[in-house]
């Protein structure tokens, strides 16, 4: 359950559902299995697996969720072979060529034909609601994974208005004055991986891991005019990550001293273990997020949440028509 990636987005709007409630508004999208004929099917499971039936875990005000991906395999080679088969079928028989259209249609039918025998994938994505401090914070690699669990998630919970975490200061800007100087912001050390770019060309990029961060030669490439778009950090000795351009974390990797305080909770009862590790890991993520916004220069809270726009059109529009 400990997070490894961490996408953070802010909540624009203050968040009072408590977990009862919010249970409540999840269940309508309740996590379904796919069908014979479905592809792929998203809903909401327990984050406590089988050791639990509620779709929402509340620990010290953080409120846990957590959406189920399915999606049946269908290997895109073996479906175009069958596609193929067919279509040489067709042209003996009828001595023609298969134009692309029909084509199309074969592979609908074989797409029809395959899907009820096809495996089924599943895969998890957790996320926390973090009402105390105004972020939801979302475990995912990919900024396409973590959308789709908030667009899932503003399905379920209307006027939901939350929007990517953003700095005063530029990430890259910041992040390449560090190392140049070089100097880690407070609370903060340099770990062993970074990634230079070119600004005036994007598909120039340098990429070092297991290295020296403040060696000469990473120093000589930024006064060359690179900039850093990701870095390592090590906070307070207890977590490393890489941090990019977008404040999103990734290969976030926590002490074995944090890991062993949660530890210390009851080894037979599952709940209890989730609900330390949950405490815990909370605990640190917020502490952590505060001293790297702290060190990006705060918050920026200007940008505005697509909802607030829609809002203010109709505001102005009706004030219009008043008129």
């Amino acid at each position: 359950m400990w997070f490894k990636n961490l996408r953070i987005y802010r909540l624009t709007k203050e968040f009072d559902l408590n977990a009862e409630t919010l249970n409540e508004l999840l269940e309508s999208q309740a996590f379904v299995p796919c069908g014979s004929q479905d592809s792929s099917r998203y809903g909401w499971v327990p984050p406590l697996g089988r050791h639990g039936s509620q779709l929402v875990h509340a620990t010290n005000g953080y409120l846990m969720i957590c959406a189920k991906k399915q999606e049946k395999v269908l290997p895109a080679a073996v479906v175009n072979e069958k596609v193929e088969e067919l279509a040489q079928a067709i042209s003996e028989k009828e001595a023609r060529q298969v134009g692309r259209k029909e084509r199309q249609n074969l592979k609908d039918e074989v797409l029809l034909e395959m899907r009820p025998k096809a495996f089924a994938r599943s895969r998890l994505h957790y996320a926390y609601i973090a009402p105390q401090d105004g972020w939801v914070v979302v475990d995912a690699s990919s900024a396409s994974a973590a959308e789709e669990l908030l667009e899932n998630l503003r399905e379920a919970i209307s006027g939901l208005a939350v929007i990517p975490l953003s700095a005063k200061n530029l990430p890259q800007q910041t992040m390449t004055h560090w190392l140049t100087a070089p100097e880690a912001p407070a609370q903060f050390e340099f770990g062993h991986e970074c990634e230079l770019r070119d600004p005036k060309d994007s598909g120039s990029v340098i990429r070092c891991k297991n290295q020296d961060l403040c060696a000469e030669e990473i120093h000589n490439h930024l006064v060359a005019g690179l900039q850093v778009h990701k870095l390592g950090l090590v906070w307070r000795g207890g977590v490393e990550f890489l941090v990019d351009d977008q404040l999103s974390l990734k290969r976030v990797k926590f002490s074995d001293e944090l890991l062993e305080k949660a530890d210390s909770a009851d080894g037979d009862n599952a709940a209890l273990r989730f609900d330390a590790d949950f405490a815990v890991m909370t605990l640190e993520i917020s502490a952590l997020l505060k001293d790297l916004l702290t060190a990006f220069g705060g918050t920026n809270t200007e940008s505005v949440s697509v909802e607030e726009i829609i809002a203010k059109a109709s505001r102005s529009e009706a004030d219009s028509l008043a008129g």
